[in-house]
């Protein structure tokens, strides 16, 4: 059984939530987004589930687990618990973190200081897991020392009936567990923006367009993959925040800064930190063409790459007969390099010799 010990880290202390804790239980768990990400929750969330979650609290300890108050200067910020570790020593952690303590780092803390504690009374595997548009979680995670495993997919219903993805982390009994900050930084003010076209990251509100988009004949005689169906773009988009996060890619809407129109879709991919080098890849609907549009898209996101991170190289893969993507990617001071003969499937069966060029890092 672990001990009720009251953990210190920082400005914060962890101790048993007692029923003095019950109000600001209820607000924090009434809040939106906290019954967005936690379905399982009452909705409304009244004063007597906060009054039961401080018992089973109680009662975690009993059955070898743990549940703490996470309080910052004497106001209640949060809970952090730990299930009952199984007969393999793994347990279980979970956080939540009220409204007015979110931003400040509070729920990595607190999961490191908890983890940290129970690995050092027996525990040997703490697991963590987060749904796959729960950035803050997400970010708590890769803070807080835990190292991402893999995916559940469609693992639980969330309240608006959809099934939803979740990350599973873990940290390991005697294992180095520095904190992962983002390769990939997120945009400040969250959009990248030169008078003229906007880029703002993929969110599910652009799934239809990008179908759309896809689906369009110019578009898709270029396209190395097969059609996507609804579903598969829905859970793209919503894959976004996750993606940019775990460093793996960046993926922008391009809208016409004056109208907000969907005009396109640009990427940072194939993301290799070892080497500093990422690929970028894109596409435009057919009435943005023209415009120049691309080639200030290719600039805004090259540039924001440069300044924002450690990459050295970006580099492009185009179809020998993709002339408008060849014109964008010399406007916009990329080099060809070399081809590499029938590389790249086409919708007809046959293969075309993919065009490679690169842009460094200024000197």
């Amino acid at each position: 059984m672990l001990p009720r010990d009251v953990i210190s880290s920082g400005a914060l202390i962890l101790w048993p939530p007692a029923e003095g804790d019950a109000e600001a239980i209820v607000k924090m768990c009434d809040d939106p987004v906290t019954a967005r990400f936690m379905p399982s929750l009452p909705r409304p969330y009244e004063l007597g589930d906060a009054l039961g979650c401080v018992r089973r609290g109680a009662g975690a300890w009993e059955d070898g687990g743990a549940q703490y108050a996470i309080t910052e200067g004497g106001r209640f910020a949060g809970l952090v618990w730990l299930a009952p570790p199984d007969r393999w020593g793994v347990s279980g952690a979970g956080f939540v973190v009220a409204p007015w303590a979110r931003g400040r780092g509070v729920a990595a803390t607190a999961a490191r200081a908890v983890t940290d504690w129970a690995l050092d009374h027996g525990v040997r595997r703490v697991e963590l897991q987060a749904e796959v548009e729960n950035v803050a979680s997400l970010r708590a995670a890769y803070r807080a020392g835990f190292r991402e495993e893999g995916l559940r997919r469609e693992a639980r219903r969330l309240r608006d009936g959809r099934f939803a993805d979740y990350v599973v982390f873990a940290r390991l009994q005697g294992e180095a567990a520095p904190a992962v900050e983002p390769y990939l930084p997120f945009l400040e003010g969250g959009a990248l923006d030169d008078g003229v076209v906007r880029l703002a990251p993929m969110a599910p509100g652009d799934a239809a367009e990008y179908h759309r988009m896809m689906a369009e004949p110019s578009v898709a005689a270029y396209s190395v993959t097969p059609p996507a169906s609804m579903a598969d773009i829905d859970r793209r988009c919503r894959y976004t925040g996750y993606w940019w996060l775990s460093g793996q890619r960046a993926e922008m809407a391009i809208r016409d800064a004056r109208s907000g129109a969907f005009a396109g879709h640009i990427q940072l991919m194939q993301v290799v930190p070892v080497l500093g080098q990422a690929m970028i890849g894109y596409s435009l609907l057919p009435g943005f063409r023209g415009r120049g549009f691309m080639t200030r898209a290719v600039g805004l996101v090259v540039d924001w790459a440069f300044a924002h991170t450690a990459l050295h190289r970006i580099v492009a893969g185009t179809d020998a007969d993709n002339t408008a993507s060849h014109a964008v990617l010399e406007r916009s001071g990329f080099r060809r390099e070399g081809v590499h003969r029938e590389l790249l499937p086409r919708p007809d069966g046959t293969r075309a010799d993919d065009v490679q060029w690169a842009r460094l890092r200024p000197a």
